[in-house]
């Protein structure tokens, strides 16, 4: 019998097809006492494996490219962890097994994270992955990720691991959806890049039975279990509309009535730049510069390098616009060579621009290779910083970009809403805003983007969220300045039209949402946006926002 359920949907599209379950690791091993001779030989197993399990991933990084990349990096880092091999060995060294010392540390690790507030123990899921890598490959069993299967289908599983879904093929994997993850969870960034619909956060998935059909709706958050043939060709009907209209939006951003919209790309390094060209990006809102110092956690990279990989983003777009944001380092993005160690609240401490005002240099040095990149190409180049909490920081900012020479607009990012609410402040020492929706509903409402049990206060949609924007787009244009959107919720075709209505400058999103923003958005009027933008204020609830905007835009 048909079944609806619902989750948040976190990529567009509609996929159809059978249910395949995501493959699990061995979780436990047996607990097993070695004797002294055995220890070194296991030392060197786990050792082994560990640095066999931080390659793979490094590879499925370089393969993956742009977001996955960082991410993939990032839990190499965290399978090498020093501190954590450390206590691998002792475990080993009283009589445990490599496998057994593998779990048990990682156990432990786990257990710091959890406690570490919400937004580190968001970090739980990357740290499993990575210890069932490390653990299946020391007792000889199936590695954890994607079934094997002869055709196409609907991957299910409890959450999906960025190493997992980085390097999904498309024309295999038709769609996934999730029971825990959020719409800013890394696996949903990653579905949106690679342009699989997907769902998450919904309850009771991983109950379909195996070899069910489903229907997964990215854009609504439903899947539809065991739907009639009449309803999967009334589906796929749908789709297809969907697509020619997408294929006829073509151009710059705009509305019906011709108020622009500049639609800009959200990219994570050189690797990203070719999506974004083919999807028509009038320039990249957001370039994040992480990947360039992940390679190398001990210290930063040389200004060369940094030249290399900022030029070849900047030549991508003659005559657009590329806003940079230089590192935002720290909390989930730990380096060794800049963040502390022994925070209790990464989230809450030294990160972002903070962490760059403790270390000039290396802003410093960021900021000298962004204007030799930039020199003699006809680019309109801004720079911003992350993690901005006040006009004091704003004025930091502003003045190392002047005393490194940089010929480029300086702006900051709303992610606090510290920010949003003194927004004319800031303002008055740099020349732009760019909203990071994910970062400041999260501080917003004490809600981590990657803890799927709070994914109602993550949704963009949330009227207190959309109240921020509105004070700084208010702000911008009192000043006479821009306000844009970087964050995900500019991905969201509707909810792109409620933040025109806000007044917001411009949107930057990942490539592959771009065709879906242009076509909604040549829909319908300024006036229009602007009633949605009202009505979704006046709901109280992110599910009653989105039913209001919509039923502005829809005529009913």
């Amino acid at each position: 019998m048909d079944t609806t359920l619902r989750g948040v949907g976190v990529s567009h599209g509609v996929a159809i097809g059978e249910v395949r379950h995501m493959g699990t690791a061995v979780m436990e091993p047996p607990a097993r006492q070695i004797s002294e001779t055995e220890t070194q030989r296991e030392q060197q197993r786990a050792q082994r494996s560990v640095e066999a399990v931080a390659n793979d991933l490094m590879a499925r990084g370089n393969l993956a490219g742009g977001e996955a990349q960082a991410v993939l990096e990032a839990q190499a880092m965290m399978a090498q962890d020093p501190e954590l091999l450390a206590d691998v060995e002792r475990r080993i060294a009283v009589g445990s097994t490599a496998e057994r010392a593998v779990y048990d540390a990682f156990a432990s690790y786990r257990a710091l994270l959890a406690g570490a507030g919400e937004y580190l123990a968001g970090r739980v899921a990357d740290l499993d992955d990575v210890r069932n890598r490390i653990v299946a490959r020391l007792m000889g069993v199936p590695m954890p990720g994607v079934p094997d299967s002869d055709r196409p289908f609907v991957l299910v599983a409890r959450d999906l691991a960025p190493a997992d879904t980085a390097l999904l093929d498309p024309s295999l994997v038709l769609g996934f959806v999730t029971e825990e993850g959020g719409p800013t969870s890394h696996s949903a960034i990653l579905a949106r890049a690679l342009g699989v619909p997907a769902v998450v956060a919904l309850a009771g998935a991983c109950d379909v039975a195996e070899g069910t059909v489903v229907a997964v709706d990215g854009s609504s958050g439903t899947v539809r279990v065991s739907p009639s043939e009449a309803e999967q060709a009334e589906l796929a009907r749908e789709a297809e509309e969907r697509k020619a209209a997408l294929d006829g939006a073509k151009g710059p951003g705009a509305t019906s009535d011709g108020h622009k919209v500049p639609l800009l790309a959200n990219v994570g390094g050189p690797a990203d730049v070719d999506a974004a060209v083919e999807a028509g990006a009038e320039g990249v809102g957001l370039f994040r510069t992480e990947f360039l110092f992940l390679d190398d956690s001990t210290k930063a990279p040389s200004e060369e390098k940094q030249v290399t990989a900022y030029r070849q983003v900047l030549e991508a777009f003659p005559e657009g616009r590329v806003v940079v944001r230089v590192l935002d380092a720290g909390a989930d993005k730990p380096l060794d060579f800049l963040t502390p160690g022994d925070e209790p609240n990464p989230a809450l401490g030294v990160r972002g621009l903070r962490t760059l005002l403790d270390h000039p240099e290396v802003l410093r040095g960021q900021l000298t290779a962004l204007a030799k990149a930039a020199d003699g190409l006809p680019v309109y180049l801004e720079v911003m910083a992350p993690m901005v909490a006040d006009r004091a920081d704003a004025k930091a900012f502003a003045a190392a970009c002047r005393e490194a020479g940089l010929e480029a607009k300086c702006g900051v990012m709303v992610e606090v809403p510290s920010a949003a609410l003194r927004a004319r402040s800031v303002l008055q020492e740099v020349e732009f805003l760019s909203l990071g929706t994910n970062d400041l509903a999260q501080y917003t409402f004490a809600a981590d983007r990657q803890v799927g049990a709070v994914s109602r206060l993550q949704d963009p949609w949330q009227p207190a969220l959309l109240d921020l924007v509105a004070l700084a787009t208010e702000a911008a244009s009192a000043e006479g300045k821009s306000c844009g959107v970087c964050g995900e919720a500019a991905a969201d075709p509707l909810l792109a039209c409620v933040l025109t209505g806000l007044g917001v400058t411009s949107l930057s999103m990942g490539a592959a949402s771009i065709p879906y923003v242009r076509a909604t958005l040549a829909k319908h009027t300024l006036a229009q946006c602007e009633r949605a933008a009202s009505a979704a204020r006046a709901a109280d609830s992110a599910h009653d926002s989105r039913i209001a905007a919509q039923a502005v835009l829809s005529g009913e």
